[in-house]
């Protein structure tokens, strides 16, 4: 049987500490699909849309670089709805504090309950990506101030090509 992993998050944008994990993710699983979740709620810098467009543009980066297990897709719902949907038996979530923990741990026990037996497995961020946050991250593109690429794989162009209106 297949292990099949989803890499659930807002990921608006995904950068560099994420693909790290998901990178991590793909040594241990056999599929690996990233999902851009679609929460109502929150208003991000990017549309979904253009989330997964950024998503798949770090795919294609990670697929260059050998790694070729990696997928992206876009849901709107929860967490377990997606991971039923497309055949996944875990959950991976990166972790760059114990303040991540603290907050993933009890989704992890929501998921667990909810998700007949959706398993969470936590990978811890390397240093080097401890700091960087897609809040970060938007902040370089909403300013201008600097290369988000160092910090979130597979922006500029995909950026560039949607301040322009290209699909």
């Amino acid at each position: 049987m297949k292990k099949i992993a989803i890499v659930p998050g807002s990921f608006d944008p995904l950068t560099a500490g994420h693909a790290d994990v998901i990178k991590t993710a793909a040594s241990i699983f056999d599929e690996v699909k990233v999902v851009v979740l679609a929460n109502s709620e929150k208003s991000g810098m990017f549309t979904p849309e253009e989330r997964l467009r950024i998503a798949r543009a770090a795919v294609e980066k990670m697929k260059d670089e050998g790694v070729g297990n990696v997928s992206a897709h876009v849901f709107s719902g929860l967490t377990v709805d997606a991971a039923k949907e497309l055949g996944a038996s875990f959950v991976v979530k990166g972790l760059r504090s114990a303040t991540d923990f603290d907050c993933e741990f009890g989704m992890a026990e929501i998921t667990r309950r909810f998700g007949n037996g959706l398993t969470t497995v936590f990978l811890p961020s390397k240093p080097e990506f401890m700091h960087v946050s897609s809040t970060y991250v938007r902040e370089i593109i909403r300013y201008g101030k600097g290369d988000e690429r160092a910090f979130a794989p597979g922006t500029r162009d995909t950026v560039m090509s949607i301040r322009r209106g290209k699909n």
